[in-house]
């Protein structure tokens, strides 16, 4: 296990992203929101897009980023980091860690994920976090070279639209089957259920939403008084 993955275990990570309508979807105001959270114990921030991992890389120097880009293509259902180019420039930005989609869903420009994950490896030498939705892209994430499993996808693809995550059930089979460190990310909505990961054998978990998720929280709320709104 890498110094670096041995810092998240047993450890909290937190999603620091906000919709792009929001007024919080801006470099400062990630780095604001990153800073708040690492100053209450975070120990490392997932990050969506250069630009933000940029200023949170400003803001944090000495703090783990997972780093992503968001992008989306009429040719793909992929949109987590889906091509080489993007894993590149998150890298430059600042990330130490890149997370990918790895499901089996064709990629925009017709890469493999095996020739992501390499190339990622081969020009930057960062570890990649495969975000996943099933145990069979498990599987094939692994032989691809992942460093990190991790459930995020669990949910949010074709194959799992019909599940609500969090992945408890995938994440105790990878627990028992795979070497790779585990990060339970996606539905994470109470330290009680923060603890249930960790004690399904998660070796870290992202919470997001449930911390940072300031627009969709308030909208909950007022919706629970006026339906409807806003």
């Amino acid at each position: 296990m890498s110094d670096l993955i041995a810092q998240f275990k047993n450890r909290l990570i937190i999603s620091c992203q906000a919709p792009a309508d929001s007024p919080l979807h801006d470099p400062e105001m990630i780095a604001a929101i990153a800073q708040a959270c690492v100053n209450q114990g975070a120990v490392g921030v997932r990050i969506d897009s250069p630009d933000h991992i940029r200023a949170v890389r400003a803001k944090l120097p000495q703090i783990p980023i997972i780093g992503l880009w968001k992008r989306t293509f009429p040719t793909s259902d992929v949109y987590i980091t889906p091509r080489l180019g993007d894993a590149l420039a998150v890298v430059a930005a600042g990330a130490d860690i890149v997370a990918v989609d790895a499901t089996a869903r064709p990629r925009p420009n017709g890469e493999t994920l095996a020739d992501l994950i390499a190339g990622i490896h081969q020009q930057t030498g960062k570890l990649v976090m495969a975000d996943l939705d099933t145990y069979e892209n498990a599987q094939l994430a692994a032989q691809a070279g992942a460093d990190i499993l991790g459930t995020t996808l669990y949910g949010y693809t074709g194959d799992t639209k019909d599940l609500t995550p969090p992945g408890f059930g995938l994440l105790e089979k990878l627990a028992q089957d795979f070497d790779q460190p585990l990060i339970c990310e996606g539905g994470i909505h109470t330290p009680e259920m923060l603890q249930k990961a960790f004690r399904l054998g998660a070796d870290s978990v992202v919470v997001g939403t449930a911390i940072t998720g300031v627009d969709l929280l308030a909208q909950k709320f007022c919706q629970a008084i006026a339906p409807g709104c806003p």
